[in-house]
């Protein structure tokens, strides 16, 4: 869910994001490798992702970035601007699998009139072993600025 624009001053580090459950399922992941022409096989052809070693098909690196830039990027509201994203696959996920990203607000400064928020990310499945850790910096409006002030 999409929350209404959050502001600058409304935001303090130590601040919780608001967290986002993902389940991906063989279609999501499929139509997915179609959209990245993410020709690999083990993301959609369970038989071959048996083949390769694996249970049954992998979500992609990508979409594990995907979910948490969504996570956060829903928190913060429409008007908000990724400014920096980084992360890093560090488990593997099946389809079915719980995937909840949580974040947390860990510094915010301004710099050359714009307004910047630094968060930690994190993407676990229902074992609670870590998917993907990140760190993102998204720009957000300042109260200021909407009133006119």
């Amino acid at each position: 869910m999409i929350a209404d624009q959050l502001y600058f001053e409304e935001v303090e580090p130590g601040a919780a994001i608001a967290p986002l459950v993902k389940r991906p399922t063989n279609v999501q992941l499929f139509r997915y490798s179609a959209a990245t022409w993410n020709a690999h096989r083990i993301h959609y052809d369970k038989e071959y992702a048996r083949v390769e070693g694996y249970d049954d098909i992998l979500v992609q690196s990508h979409l594990h970035g995907c979910f948490l830039v969504q996570m956060v990027m829903d928190w913060a509201g429409p008007r908000a601007r990724l400014v920096r994203f980084s992360w890093q696959n560090r488990r593997m996920a099946l389809p079915g699998d719980q995937l909840t990203c949580t974040g947390l607000v860990t510094g915010k400064y301004q710099a050359d009139g714009i307004c910047y928020v630094e968060c930690r990310l994190e993407e676990r499945n229902q074992r609670g072993e870590t998917c993907a850790p990140g760190t993102a910096v998204i720009a957000l409006p300042s109260v200021t600025a909407r009133d006119g002030k």
